[in-house]
């Protein structure tokens, strides 16, 4: 156990942005609830907590390093407006998904998505719904930024979230069903939906990309209700991707 340094200070602070969680293979979870929920499930390379919390709540739990720190370092090191008492920095893991890892089950792909509470609820949707994978464009936000690791409320512990080139990986999983998200597919409830499939959602603003078009295999829409009543022009993607995959889940279920 040894006080907080400004070295230590300053490199948490910069793991703020993803450039430098890349280069260092690490990322915050900060705040008791989060820390509790991903302890465990990623390597701890240091935990930096008040003395009061760590006289509270540490035990015998693994972490390479233990810093103490006062509340005003803490508040120099956090991403909330009231700080927390504590926080972990854990490795950034790496998954391997292999072609073979898709079969059978349910996979969700994002093209662009954009906001991190996007992100967040969809990888916790995942989790509710068992789906123990989420593919992501390399353009989609980092699900391992403040934001989304809040927002997951602990689901990013067992959902595996990758960034590939969702083209060539779609390429690499053909004769798996894709099935998108559109305006104008056919009616989620009315459709045939398999229990084997890839659920592609796409970018808030501009739906799925014209790349990643040509690798959908059904086309699928959440109707409005009534039908023919001016509504609003879409839904919110995360709000879309609980309705789809509720769909999905509740086929199999009943």
């Amino acid at each position: 156990m040894e006080n907080v340094t400004t070295a230590t200070i300053k490199l948490v602070n910069s793991l703020a942005q993803k450039k430098y969680r890349t280069e260092a293979g690490l990322f915050v979870a900060e705040g008791n609830k989060c820390v509790r929920d991903t302890w465990g499930h990623f390597r701890c390379r240091m935990l930096i907590a008040t003395r009061r919390w760590y006289e509270q709540h540490a035990t015998a739990e693994t972490y390479d390093i233990m810093h103490i720190a006062e509340m005003r370092q803490m508040a120099r090191m956090s991403q909330f407006s009231t700080p927390s008492e504590v926080m972990a920095v854990y490795e950034l893991p790496h998954y391997d998904l292999k072609p073979a890892d898709v079969k059978g089950r349910l996979t969700i792909a994002l093209d662009t998505i954009q906001d991190p509470g996007n992100l967040g609820t969809i990888i916790r949707i995942a989790d509710w719904f068992g789906i123990s994978d989420i593919v992501c464009s390399a353009e989609t936000v980092d699900a391992f930024g403040h934001k989304v690791i809040q927002a997951t409320m602990g689901a990013i512990s067992r959902v595996r979230v990758h960034y590939v080139d969702l083209a060539e990986w779609l390429e690499s999983v053909a004769g798996i069903s894709v099935i998108g998200t559109y305006l104008d597919g056919d009616s989620l409830y009315s459709a045939n939906l398999p229990e084997e499939a890839i659920v592609l959602f796409g970018n808030e603003g501009r739906g799925i990309s014209p790349k990643l078009a040509k690798y959908v295999t059904q086309r699928a829409k959440i109707p409005p209700y009534p039908a023919g009543v001016a509504t609003s022009e879409s839904l919110n993607v995360g709000v879309s991707v609980a309705i789809t995959i509720s769909e999905m889940r509740r086929r199999i279920i009943l």
